[in-house]
């Protein structure tokens, strides 16, 4: 049986991030057999869900896994929440697959985005169950990662989040851009009233046609009446 002679990535006792699961620390690297080949596996232990996950060390790209970032991108993420951003959809089923696919990514970037997009809509309406739990997962995890990138507190970094979601100006640019969105969706809605409007007139006009046949039918029994009449005179 051949020895797996896999190159591992990351070291024992190294912070990683895991997208779908929280920021973890490689506990051991081990070989296991599986379908009588030999496996190298990562064990990862969750402090967020105080969870030991193992990860096939050539599955670990696949899934997102990387090693926390360096303090200048960390503090790139964090200015990032304040910064501009594009109209938000107010269809939740579609924001929530956008939002999504980019946790599954699982670049700091693509974090730091999620939160700044579901912050500032929440802002607007409370957000549907499924979004809020995104939500909460992706703001934990950007915390946690940038914690460890600047080697603050999570206490810490949860303050500096929200002043970076809460800058001077914030719910007046908020409330334009969310505006902008809604104008479009009412776009859509009216689009729907014009439909509306057609079906109601063309059952008017078959309520109309039908009001006439009733009418014509009423004139031919007139008329029998009449040549009723005129056989028994």
């Amino acid at each position: 049986m051949a020895k797996s002679r896999i190159k591992t990535e990351f070291k024992v006792n190294q912070q990683i991030v895991y997208p779908s699961q929280g920021v973890g620390k490689i506990t051991e690297i081990f070989e296991k057999e599986f379908n009588g080949e030999t496996v190298a596996y990562y064990k990862i232990y969750l402090e967020v869900s105080d969870m030991i996950v193992m990860v096939p060390v050539n599955n670990a790209k696949d899934l997102g896994i990387r090693a926390i970032v360096e303090a200048s991108e960390a503090k790139k993420a964090l200015n990032m929440l304040s910064e501009d951003f594009e109209p938000i959809t107010s269809d939740w089923k579609l924001r929530y697959q956008m939002n999504l696919e980019l946790l599954k990514k699982g670049s700091i970037a693509d974090i730091a985005q999620i939160v700044r997009c579901l912050y500032n809509r929440s802002k607007v309406k409370e957000l549907p169950i499924q979004e809020r739990k995104l939500y909460d997962s992706a703001k934990k995890l950007l915390e946690d990662e940038i914690s460890f990138a600047l080697g603050k507190s999570a206490k810490d970094i949860e303050a500096m989040i929200h002043e970076k979601l809460e800058p001077p100006g914030a719910a007046q640019k908020v409330k334009h851009i969310i505006a902008q969105d809604d104008d479009d969706d009412d776009d859509f809605d009216m689009g729907d009233e014009e439909e509306d409007k057609k079906r109601r007139r063309s059952r008017d006009d078959d309520d109309d046609d039908d009001d006439s046949d009733e009418e014509t039918e009423s004139l031919d029994d007139t008329e029998e009446d009449f040549d009723e009449d005129d056989d028994y005179e």
